[in-house]
């Protein structure tokens, strides 16, 4: 394992928690833990962990709520929840609120170990596009190494755009991916946003080089 590989460990269990952290520093990551959720918070800000073990019944704070929180920043570190929680309706409460996975109490460390490896395996892409790098991984554009600030829609569009170039996307299958099926929006907010984007990543965005607009049909992306 990679010494670089911080794991935030939010257990108030003391003897799961020392379990965790001797096992995931034995494998050679770097472990913080933490026992509550203010300090959950402040850790996953300061020691900004590559992934986050989060229990969720906790003294406080519990881990819906640090999950909900840590995601309502803009964070996109994965979470893997811990809890003796097994109701379905609990999993599927914290996969909607940006959990990345779910392991009921007791579980097997191998199991959870394989876990962590999945996590860490996600391929991180990296697309150039004139002066812009976007990271498909942390979601962040960047402009000759300075990140480009972009709105959670905006990010949502181009990672879509840049991830399929050339394909055509009209804009009710924008409106459907990024908006999602059920939301009550007009095909006018996917006009707004790419006017936006352009807006960032164009030179000059009434001749776009990149966005490119298919009159009455939707839009593709050029590298």
């Amino acid at each position: 394992m990679s010494q670089e590989r911080k794991i935030l460990i939010i257990e108030d269990d003391p003897a799961i928690m020392r379990g965790l952290r001797d096992n995931l520093s034995m494998s050679g990551y770097q472990v913080r833990c933490v026992v509550e959720g203010a300090l959950a918070l402040e850790a996953a800000a300061s020691f900004a962990p590559d992934l986050i073990l989060l229990d969720i019944m906790l003294p406080g704070m519990n881990g819906f709520e640090i999950c909900q929180t840590i995601r309502g920043r803009g964070s996109e570190v994965p979470i893997i929840m811990l809890t003796a929680k097994s109701e379905e309706a609990d999993i599927v409460r914290g996969l909607n609120l940006g959990a990345n996975d779910y392991l009921v109490k007791p579980f097997r460390l191998r199991e959870l170990m394989a876990r962590i490896e999945v996590q860490f395996r996600a391929v991180s892409c990296e697309i150039k596009f004139s002066d812009f790098l976007w990271d498909s991984g942390t979601k962040v554009l960047s402009r000759n190494g300075k990140m480009v600030e972009l709105t959670p829609k905006e990010i949502a569009v181009l990672d879509l755009l840049v991830m399929h170039p050339n394909r055509v996307y009209t804009r009710q299958q924008i409106l459907d991916q990024v908006w999602g099926e059920h939301v009550i929006v007009t095909e006018r907010s996917v006009d707004r946003c790419m006017a936006s984007l352009r807006a960032k990543i164009e030179k000059d965005s009434r001749r776009p080089k990149h966005v490119k607009t298919l009159r009455e049909i939707g839009y593709r992306f050029v590298i």
